[in-house]
């Protein structure tokens, strides 16, 4: 039984340099939240004829293929052919732009390792759960974590580390729900489409390098100002680059595009606060710890606005008790 917390980009990870090994075409930097969360249990059950999939108390054919394949990369790693029963739950929405796939697959990776007794490294882990999911390499590490899309044609140098412990900067985040829907285009297919038709991907790779070094330097200064300005930056920059697609890819509706803009308004009259989106329709306002009160208050007075949760950073994947898990 494992745990593990969705993340947010901030400098974006948008773009497959080989879709099969969900290796990246840019790094990307993120932070992971505590108040969110994945809840799986792995259980090995040499009888079994194939593999028992409840994703939130459901059976989905295509989710459970993807949990299957993320087995069975952990079957061969332990040289076993057993099939599994797992039950996995989120207490937030679903394939809706809160990083479902990538706490699922952190925690599906550690609860397997855990089940199978591999006692893989965390950059093991990582890098096995990027072949589930890409952005699920995060979501192994908590705090601060920077993804590295790597050289390596079998991507073992694609792998998540951290850049900085959660404490070390506690801020606060407060994710304004805007739809419980499921988004019309995932981002595999969007990135798919993005690479093939979008007339700025080559610009979008080209200066990656910067926005990761301008972030880097933010964080590890603790320099909110500079961490603010770059994150919108790369955010709305891969929001444009998926506009410009053929057909473009719309993932903000009006409440989101409302959210931007209230942010933006805070931070001209000196809250100390910016946004990011990923996606999808949520928007996430990332603030210091004096401001959340005032931002959740902002963020709830829109029209559209379904529900303002607040997490802090958290942890990366952990192992849980029966305890735990049934909480």
């Amino acid at each position: 039984m494992a745990q593990a917390q969705p993340n947010i980009a901030l400098i974006k990870y948008w773009g497959k340099r080989d879709a099969a090994l969900n290796l990246p075409v840019v790094g990307s930097i993120s932070i992971t939240l505590d108040a969110l969360w994945t809840r799986t249990r792995v259980a090995f059950e040499p009888g079994l004829e194939q593999d028992r999939v409840s994703l939130n108390g459901r059976s989905d054919a295509a989710e459970a293929k993807r949990v299957s394949a993320c087995l069975d990369l952990l079957r061969q790693r332990a040289g076993v052919n057993w099939r599994a029963a797992v039950d996995s739950r989120n207490n937030f929405p679903t394939a809706a732009g809160l990083a479902s796939s990538a706490s699922g697959f952190a925690a599906l990776i550690h609860a397997g390792d855990s089940a199978l007794r591999l006692n893989l490294s965390d950059a093991e882990k990582s890098v096995l759960a990027r072949r589930c999911s890409g952005s699920a390499a995060r979501s192994v590490f908590g705090g601060y974590v920077e993804w590295a899309h790597g050289k390596l044609a079998d991507g073992t140098d694609s792998v998540a580390s951290p850049l900085l412990e959660a404490d070390a900067w506690p801020l606060r985040v407060a994710v304004a729900i805007t739809s419980t829907a499921a988004k019309e285009v995932g981002s595999s297919e969007g990135m798919r489409r993005t690479a093939q038709t979008s007339p700025f991907q080559s610009a979008w790779i080209e200066t990656q390098e910067a926005d990761l070094a301008t972030a880097r330097a933010a964080i590890l200064a603790r320099d909110f100002a500079a961490l603010a300005a770059i994150s919108e930056y790369s955010c709305l920059k891969m929001h444009a680059l998926a506009l410009a697609a053929q057909p473009g890819l719309l993932y903000w509706n009006g409440a989101s595009v409302e959210c931007m803009r209230r942010v933006r308004a805070l931070r001209g009259q000196g809250v100390p606060v910016f946004f990011t989106v990923d996606a999808g329709p949520q928007v996430k306002a990332i603030c210091e710890p004096q401001a959340v009160e005032q931002v959740k208050a902002a963020l709830r007075d829109i029209p559209g606005v379904l529900d303002v949760v607040e997490t802090g950073l958290g942890a990366g994947a952990r192992n849980l008790t029966e305890a735990e898990y049934t909480a």
